[in-house]
């Protein structure tokens, strides 16, 4: 059972948030508790010249404040689980073990209560034009003085001072009257009319969005006074966390308290010995321990604990980069033995049932969607019971501003693609699928896809390893005087066979073997297919419009003309000047080319430094959020401006089919006959597609289920689950059914699904200063890909607007989606290490536990790998290229672990080693969270 409350309220209270309040003497010579500092996770601390709140920064402490704490708590008053509700109540106790423990003396009370008691100001204070000031109340007065004139009859005869008179007041006359005066003052001062709450400030709701629910606060109290003759304090943790009234400067329920009071003539640092029990008090394991402390001896082995794990650097002249590797080298080293510590001290035995079931409850998952049940067609069942229990909720869960602004970004995410690939596949197929093939088949499939499939954050589109295979097989009919689009449609049959077969044994389950290592080499060969496609075709556009040389016109007095290059002028000007009299024009001659890579490079630069502009540090973070978020559509519409503005100047403009048309209305329709055009197909072709059938088959499996783990990390924190042999079906089903309609193959698009579901992303607003945001949801629901299908499929309508859009802003898209889809691929930052000294290497797990040169053989066999993917790609045998790709696998499985060590394998090929893709980048909470509030 105690194991059990320790799972439960270690699970609840995480965090705490801590504040450090000095005794000082304000303006009008009165003393009064003044906040100097506070912790979420980082220090910060209040600025003497301006009052206001410095950056957030890691607490660096001294030695000596260390060791005055420990032996302050191992000789002053410790109260663990204190059954207090108000701050009067406290204070008493805490005067009254003081006096136990003879830290002071009996006549000493009322002057310590006094102390205890004393107003509390903030740096807001002064900001905040509130009417009821922050002091105590009335009804704490009348608490302090039933309670303590109970309790003191019996223990001072003496009559003591009021609370409200200065430390050092003098005797009364009247003691009654006195504290009849300061009732009637404070409540006329501080309480607030009967039935009215004070409302929280603007400084309190922005300050309380970064600190975690549930959180519970400590407050320490240090400072001198005169009438101590030696140092006392108090460590309290309350039975229950409880709200004490104008304490804190934001309304958290407080479980700790810290009590140091002395005389200023001690040698102790009073300031130094608060920022050190603050420090202990916000770190993790310190707390925790707090939490659990049966005595005073368990806060003095956390105290160790906390010092086997710090850092006390000489004194000498070394800085800079130097001094900061050493530490940071130093403190990993003691981190490890402290995880390694812990990680031993859980991996005990409980002894009984409920210490195991309370260990293992944290760690229980939901059913692995991927789990074989071993019967047929048992995990597509598994599927369908798991999300579709979720279906009203995947539209309720829409109703968010932030999905519409998804719908915006990934309209234009998955319209690039459509248009650019739809003309990559017409140049290819001769005008037999093109971009309005590609357009209906986005949007049909789209449509069904997110209204009956498992996890609707993916987008299914066309891809560049689909182009390839389509590109192949074109060329093999066309050698074999075969009709492409009847061997689509038998290809189309087989893959729904096929399909059926492996989702009825649940053959998802394979999706398990392709591991890190084939991931990253897939996901860098799509990457490159988006950057390799736009310079070509930006090559493309060179060739036909190729640049132009500028030619002199001279005009002169008799208005005649003479025409000269201007390689002539440039070589002998003075000749020009003195033969024909008359001044020299020179005319620019419009130039293509030229323009379309103004419009690519404009449309990728503005797109990639709008995304960066959401971790700046300009203007606030939601303005930033809405910047960044539609970075694309702006980038777009900046770039079409531009080339509106250009008249003189033809750009190739995107090619929109008018109204509901084939591509190649005179070459074929909407249905393609089974039997071919003249019903003559080859039967043997007939049987022989499931080759193919298989080979594409390979494709969308890979890049869907690769697809699929990458959205559903764990990291994302999705609750609706997903469902692998539920929408491979779906997807493969609905690929063959539309061969019969000569509409392309879909998959789910790896770029465009990992966009769609960081732009659904919320990221944790209660984030402690200086640290980074975390993930809080992902908004998983089905509108915004329902909608983005529906407005692709409806941008046939709006062609004419449409077809004011150069294609080398598209261009610029996709080289835009293909960098950013490069960011935070373990392979891409193992590559950029080849080029860099090893001094320089980031401080990466794979860096710090593989040797440099058995890192870098591992990225040459991906690199090799990569390599003879593409050279397949790119020739004749492009056809078996997903054979290629399959080949990765037992490479990994068989070849690697011959010529790598586990360790070596679980630091290079761990699924969990980095974030894929740019999950790593966080929103720009990140940047608001380094400045003050």
């Amino acid at each position: 059972m105690v194991l059990l409350d320790f799972t439960r309220r270690l699970a609840q209270h995480q965090k705490v948030f801590v504040e450090l309040n000095e005794l000082i003497m304000d303006k009008n010579q009165e003393m009064q508790w003044r906040e100097t500092a506070r912790w979420i996770k980082f220090e910060e601390d209040v600025e003497e010249e301006t009052d206001r709140w410095g950056k957030p920064h890691v607490a660096s402490l001294s030695f000596r404040s260390l060791l005055e704490l420990r032996r302050t708590i191992s000789h002053g008053a410790v109260l663990l689980d204190l059954d207090q509700k108000t701050l009067p109540g406290i204070a008493h106790q805490v005067v009254e073990q003081m006096i136990i423990s003879d830290q002071i003396k009996a006549e000493d009370r009322a002057n310590v209560l006094r102390a205890l008691l004393l107003k509390h100001s903030h740096p807001s204070d002064e900001k905040e034009h509130t009417s009821f000031p922050r002091n105590i109340s009335a009804a704490s007065l009348g608490s302090l003085i039933t309670h303590h004139q109970s309790s003191s009859n019996h223990l001072s005869p003496v009559p003591e001072p009021s609370v409200t008179e200065p430390l050092m007041g003098s005797t009364r006359t009247s003691q009654d009257s006195s504290l009849h005066i300061d009732i009637e003052k404070n409540e006329k001062d501080s309480a607030p009319p009967i039935g009215m709450h004070r409302s929280k400030s603007k400084h309190e709701l922005k300050l309380l969005e970064k600190i975690p629910e549930n959180a519970e606060a400590t407050v320490v109290l240090v400072g001198s006074v005169d009438f101590l003759e030696q140092p006392t304090m108090a460590f309290v943790r309350l039975q229950e966390a409880v709200e004490l009234d104008s304490v804190l400067e934001v309304p958290v329920p407080v479980r700790f308290l810290f009590v140091l009071l002395g005389p200023p003539s001690t040698n102790m640092d009073y300031h130094q010995i608060g920022r050190s029990i603050s420090t202990l008090m916000s770190d993790k394991q310190f707390h925790e321990a707090a939490y659990l402390a049966d005595d005073r001896q368990d806060l003095l082995n956390a105290i160790n604990g906390f010092l086997d794990c710090s850092i006390v650097l000489p004194p000498s002249e070394l800085g800079g980069d130097d001094l900061l590797r050493s530490v940071a080298h130093f403190q990993r080293e003691m981190l490890r033995k402290r995880e390694e510590q812990e990680v031993a001290l859980l991996s005990k035995e409980p002894k009984s049932l409920e210490e195991k079931e309370a260990l293992l409850a944290p760690l229980k998952l939901e059913d692995d969607p991927l789990r074989r049940t071993g019967r047929l067609f048992g995990g597509l069942i598994q599927d369908a019971q798991r999300r579709y229990p979720k279906y009203i909720s995947d539209f309720k869960d829409a109703l968010n501003p932030q999905c519409m602004a998804a719908v915006i970004f990934i309209y234009f995410a998955a319209l690039s693609p459509t248009i650019t690939f739809g003309g990559l596949l017409g140049e290819k197929t001769e005008g037999l699928i093109g971009v309005s093939e590609l357009i209906v088949a986005t949007c049909i499939q789209g449509v069904v896809f997110c209204l009956l499939g498992a996890q609707p954050l993916l987008v299914v589109g066309f891809s560049g390893p689909i182009l390839v295979f389509e590109e192949a097989f074109f060329s093999f009919c066309k050698s074999n005087n075969m009709e492409y689009l009847t061997g689509r449609v038998w290809i189309g049959f087989w893959l729904i066979i096929i399909v059926v077969v492996m989702v009825a044994f649940e053959g998802s389950f394979l999706v398990r073997f392709v591991s890190r290592f084939t991931q990253e080499i897939f996901s860098i060969l799509i990457s490159l297919i988006f950057i390799y496609e736009t310079f070509s075709k930006l090559a493309k556009i060179f060739q036909e419009h190729p640049l132009r040389r500028c030619s002199a016109t001279i005009v002169d007095v008799n208005n005649s003309t003479y025409n000269s290059s201007m390689e002539d002028v440039t070589l002998n000007p003075l000749a020009l000047n003195s033969s024909t009299p008359g001044t020299v024009k020179v005319v620019g001659e419009p130039n293509t080319a030229l323009l379309s890579l103004v419009l690519m490079s404009g449309t990728f630069f503005i797109a990639y430094y709008l995304r960066k502009f959401k971790n700046s540090a300009f203007f606030p973070g939601r303005l930033r959020r809405v910047i960044g978020d539609f970075g694309v559509p702006i980038a777009i519409l900046i770039m079409v401006l531009v080339d509106y503005s250009i008249q003189d100047t033809y750009s190739q403009k995107l090619s929109v089919p008018h109204g509901f048309s084939v591509t190649s209305p005179d070459k074929r329709g909407w249905i393609v006959n089974p039997l071919g055009t003249d019903g003559q197909f080859p039967i043997w072709m007939m049987f022989a597609s499931i080759l193919p059938a298989l080979l594409v088959f390979i494709l969308i499996f890979m890049e869907t289920q690769i697809t699929t783990l990458i959205v559903s990390k764990k990291e994302r924190m999705l609750v609706k689950g997903s469902g692998f042999h539920l929408d491979l079906l779906l997807i493969v089903t609905l690929g063959g059914t539309s061969a019969l309609f000569g509409l392309p193959w879909m998959a789910a698009a790896t770029v465009r699904s990992v966009t769609h579901a960081n732009a659904l992303t919320v990221m944790s607003k209660a984030v402690a200063p200086g640290d980074k945001p975390r993930i809080q949801e992902v908004k998983e629901q089905r509108v915004t890909g329902l909608l983005v299908a529906v407005l692709v499929g409806l941008s046939i309508v709006i062609g004419d607007l449409l077809r004011q859009i150069p294609i080398a802003v598209l261009f610029g898209i996709f080289l835009y989606m293909g960098v950013m889809s490069l960011n935070g691929i373990q392979m891409t930052e193992r590559i950029l290490l080849l080029l860099m000294p090893p001094k320089y290497h980031p401080d990466h797990t794979y860096v710090r536990k593989v040797r440099t040169l058995r890192m870098h053989l591992f990225t040459a066999i991906q690199v090799i790998c990569l390599a003879i993917l593409w050279a397949v790609m790119s020739t004749v045998a492009s056809l078996a290229f997903p054979f290629v790709l399959i080949m990765t696998v037992p490479i990994k499985m068989f070849l690697l672990p011959r010529i790598f060590s586990t360790r070596e394998m679980q630091c290079l090929d761990a699924d969990d080693a980095e974030p894929t893709f740019d999950e790593k980048e966080g929103h720009d909470e990140y940047t608001e969270m380094h400045m003050p509030v």
